[in-house]
């Protein structure tokens, strides 16, 4: 039985950091929408209800019902949660003279209150919030204050029930890992069993009990979802998994040739299929960035199809789906609504007849690295940037053509070598070249130019949940830079892109 914290959404745009800070400390747990509460089995053995961009003080504001909750499980209310249980028990809730927003200090601290238990009096934690607790229930009992809050933090006598108006979850709550810490492992009990390795041990032995003899069919893409998922379901089936590796077209320089033959070295039972006409086709003329998520989605169930069709007795499509494709193409009420459609994630046309198994998909991008590594994957895999499902063409913003591909795939060659010479390429998370729908005038030899524009891309990250502009040397910048527009025909400026996400994300479409 895998243990589980159940972590209630509320919109906050901090909900993914407190699932990463509780898998921190080798716990599983899951984000559940507030109002889609799941049956809640002895799997999970605690609560936690994330923040919000709400007011518990508005008409709409989001409502759990926590029944099947309270007093049957550890909860913990975080800001906009612990605001909510005050409120909800009879408590009062204002607007704060002052927005509380930034570094504070507990100027008061119950030591020995066992969620606080091993905090330092006076440590640093992190406010964002514009209401305030000003009055709650006699069994309501405050454990923690700043110099301006009072309630920083609170426990419910007779219950397990626990309240704190900052983030524990961000860096800027100095200590905050051991008050999750408390929660987690001292209060809810968790065993902190849930490790890479466990996950790989656990993960075969369910596939090999929900797939049985059937046959799987993968489509692999050269990223370390696609990788790890298949050498997952090698371990669990064997033969029985067929994997393809599609050519659409929008593809990075070479890579169709190199992944496949690296590919085969893994004993993998894989087919390579040029699909790039078929795919570059149904593109044309389309600039909306959705309907060309949409139309490579169609065109690759179009093709596994067909492939599938090669295949007798075909019963799953597996895919590499994984937690925030999960968390961003679902929407949930608040600012967390969905950003952008993944290709991956979804049901299948009825005419398939294929049943979906996605066994990363409660996974973040570094947890399915950690799990590559247990099974073995190499650093050719495991070290590449993520490569977004639909390619190039997300990066082309505009139409698509063969001769845009061209020249970006060129851009990109140039760009990505450069970091992987200058040892700059494991310094950051992902690393792309974009082709901007611009054109600008300049000057090559005694010739005017009027040519295309692309903008450099690159962000430091843990999860890419949330990212920080590369600060790339200005040397290699100016390098790499020169080097795009004198090799590559059509291109006369380079631009570098420093916004992080949020509020930018890290793909521009």
């Amino acid at each position: 039985m895998q243990e589980t914290i159940l972590i209630l959404d509320f919109g906050s745009q901090y909900t993914q950091l407190i699932a990463r800070r509780v898998r921190e400390l080798n716990v599983f747990c899951e984000i559940h929408p507030f109002n889609k509460i799941p049956v809640i089995d002895q799997q999970v053995k605690g609560v936690i209800l994330s923040g919000s961009p709400y007011s518990v003080r508005d008409e709409n504001a989001p409502s759990p019902d926590l029944t099947n909750i309270r007093h049957k499980f550890p909860l913990l209310g975080v800001c906009y949660g612990a605001q909510y249980l005050a409120q909800s028990s009879g408590g009062m809730v204002a607007p704060s003279e002052i927005r509380e927003y930034g570094r504070a200090n507990l100027s008061s601290m119950d030591e020995t209150s066992d969620l606080l238990h091993g905090m330092t009096p006076g440590t640093q934690v992190w406010m964002s919030h514009g209401d305030t607790i000003l009055s709650t229930p006699d069994s309501f009992k405050v454990i923690a204050s700043t110099v301006d809050v009072k309630y920083a933090g609170y426990r419910v006598a007779g219950e397990s029930t626990y309240g704190i108006q900052f983030h524990p979850e961000v860096y800027h709550t100095t200590e905050g890992l051991i008050l999750l810490r408390n929660f987690v492992v001292d209060i809810c009990g968790c065993n902190q069993l849930w490790t890479p390795e466990s996950f790989a041990e656990t993960t075969v032995a369910m596939l090999q009990q929900k797939l049985g003899n059937d046959k799987v069919v993968l489509g692999l893409s050269g990223g370390v979802d696609s990788s790890v998922t298949a050498m997952l379901l090698n371990k669990a089936i064997g033969k029985n998994l067929y994997c393809i590796f599609v050519d659409n077209g929008l593809l990075r320089k070479n890579e169709f040739s190199r992944v496949l033959e690296r590919y085969k070295s893994l004993n993998l039972n894989i087919t390579g299929v040029d699909a790039r006409d078929l795919f570059i086709d149904a593109l044309k003329g389309v600039t909306d960035p959705e309907q060309k998520r949409k139309i490579i989605g169609k065109a690759f169930i179009e093709v596994f199809d067909a492939e599938a069709h090669k295949i007798q007795d075909i019963k799953w499509l597996a895919q590499g789906t994984i937690y925030p494709d999960v968390i961003e193409s679902h929407s949930v009420k608040g600012p967390s609504a969905t950003i952008k459609s993944h290709h991956n994630v979804g049901g299948l046309p009825d005419y398939m007849n294929l049943k979906i198994v996605e066994p990363l998909n409660s996974l973040f991008k570094d947890e399915v690295r950690k799990v590559g590594r247990t099974l073995g994957l190499d650093a050719e895999f495991l070290d590449r940037h993520p490569f977004p499902g639909p390619g190039l063409a997300v990066r082309i913003l505009s139409d698509i053509d063969r001769e845009k591909v061209a020249m970006l795939q060129e851009v990109d060659d140039v760009f990505i070598t450069g970091l992987r010479t200058n040892e700059l390429y494991h310094t950051v998370w992902q690393a792309f070249a974009v082709l901007l729908p611009v054109q600008s005038v300049g000057v090559m030899g005694d010739e005017r130019t009027y040519e295309n524009v692309i903008a450099l891309r690159a962000v430091t990250s843990t999860d890419g949940m949330t990212a920080d502009w590369a600060h790339l040397p200005y040397e290699f910048l100016a390098k790499v830079s020169n080097e795009i527009i004198n090799k590559v025909k059509g291109v006369n400026r380079v631009v570098y892109d420093i916004s992080s996400k949020p509020p930018a994300t890290i793909e521009w479409e």
